[in-house]
């Protein structure tokens, strides 16, 4: 590794960009060679400065003073997580922007869309040291992500071959997406072992122009993501030739819209229940408590179709009440499912209660109970359904247990691949 070649690199794409892109899209490299060379030491500066603000120095807390530290060990695992989650963000956004680049006149290429990833998000990966030093670190950290932008900006006409006038377009989509994708990666914890694989093949110095992850890996399912926009695009195409630029636009976003739907549905298209077939779940009485209210809907926010059922029960002479919600996460089951796959348990207890999260037969359940007589019980059932039971003035978290035991999970649960439509 030559170390003054990356920080002539990272000096000219931050300082030079206009002069340096063409320089970048000329150069010959491979998936690997750009991993080896430069995403897997600029990726680290995050992950380390994350390790040493938290577990080194400390977090100071306003107001009531004092520092917060983060046990080492705690550090270490969050350290590896930020580590293999932004490897993570940036081969999936290689596989995007290279599936959405004849949407915007651009060629496909894997390599030229890594570089135009990984040398936009140099701003971001630099600027992480700034975070050591608080409040300024922050705003400046803000600042590396906008002129990430840019750079992204700069670049795709020379990497993707797009024209100019489309770049702008190209890059606000990719970002968009950069975003969301970041958060749903954040679930997937230390358990995206499929990274080792792509890892494996760039510090074997191997120099094949396009990596193909093993399918059955996470990182394969994200690469299956990247077929989706691939398929996308080519919807499109009526649009490109029409040249009308609002008609391309809009096709540009049902693009973006169809991977994402494919990123939170886990890689398969999701309809979630019709609201009916929620309802036999709500039953007349809970705990011994009559029904008071129902409510029971459909909704697909930005596409992505997810169901809700609601129903209070409480005595007529008032006194507890309990609160079912039933949610279908349909075309957002891909977040449920990377949340019980990552096996994220916690325990905390305070004198005023406790809160845990475990697994239970194959499900996960979070408990949380205050001592005023309020908590809630939920249970996540094949990666899908969200059953909570809300309670107050209840006597003791069992009761908002109790209730569970007679509603009928398990039929529920049977109908995890209902309206599934797999890849």
């Amino acid at each position: 590794m030559d170390f003054n070649k990356l920080i002539a690199r990272v000096k000219n794409i931050l300082l030079t960009p206009k002069t340096e892109w063409p320089v970048i899209a000329a150069e010959p490299d491979s998936v690997q060679g750009l991993y080896k060379n430069y995403i897997l030491i600029l990726a680290a500066m995050p992950a380390v400065i994350t390790f040493l603000r938290y577990s080194v120095f400390g977090v100071g807390i306003p107001i009531v003073g004092g520092t917060y530290r983060l046990g080492v060990g705690a550090g270490i695992v969050q350290m590896i997580v930020t580590y293999i989650v932004s490897l993570g963000v940036t081969y999936l956004m290689m596989l995007i922007i290279d599936g959405l680049a004849p949407s915007f006149g651009g060629q496909k290429n894997q390599t030229q869309a890594l570089k135009s990833i990984a040398y936009a998000y140099t701003a971001s990966w630099v600027a992480s040291v700034l975070t050591l030093i608080g409040g300024l670190g922050l705003l400046v950290l803000l600042a590396a992500a906008i002129y990430g932008i840019y750079l992204l900006y700069l670049g795709l006409p020379h990497t993707m071959q797009c024209p100019q006038d489309k770049a702008g377009g190209y890059a606000a989509v990719a970002i968009i997406l950069a975003f969301v994708l970041s958060l749903i990666l954040g679930f997937v914890m230390a358990s995206i072992t499929g990274l080792n694989a792509m890892m494996g093949g760039a510090v074997s110095g191997t120099h094949s122009s396009t990596y193909t992850p093993n399918p059955n890996s996470a990182l394969g399912a994200l690469a299956a993501i990247g077929q989706k926009a691939a398929e996308a695009n080519k919807k499109m195409e009526a649009a490109k030739q029409s040249g009308d630029e609002q008609a391309q636009g809009k096709a540009a976003g049902e693009a973006a819209g169809a991977i994402l739907g494919a990123v939170l549905g886990g890689g398969d298209t999701v309809e979630a229940l019709a609201p009916d077939a929620l309802k036999p779940f709500l039953p007349d009485t809970l705990g011994g408590m009559p029904r008071t209210s129902l409510e029971v809907e459909r909704n697909a926010p930005i596409g992505i179709q997810v169901s809700n059922a609601k129903a209070t029960y409480r005595k007529p002479d008032g006194g507890a009440e309990l609160r079912l919600e039933i949610t279908d996460t349909g075309g957002a089951k891909g977040i449920m499912a990377l949340a019980g796959f990552a096996n994220m348990d916690q325990d905390k207890e305070t004198d005023r209660g406790y809160e845990k999260t475990y697994h239970q037969n194959g499900r996960m359940i979070h408990e949380q109970w205050d001592k005023d007589g309020s908590g809630e019980y939920v249970v996540i059932l094949g990666d899908r359904f969200v059953v909570a039971v809300h309670g107050s003035g209840v006597a003791s978290i069992d009761a908002l247990k109790a209730a569970l035991v007679g509603l009928n999970l398990a039929g529920l649960e049977a109908l995890k691949n209902e309206g599934v439509k797999k890849g």
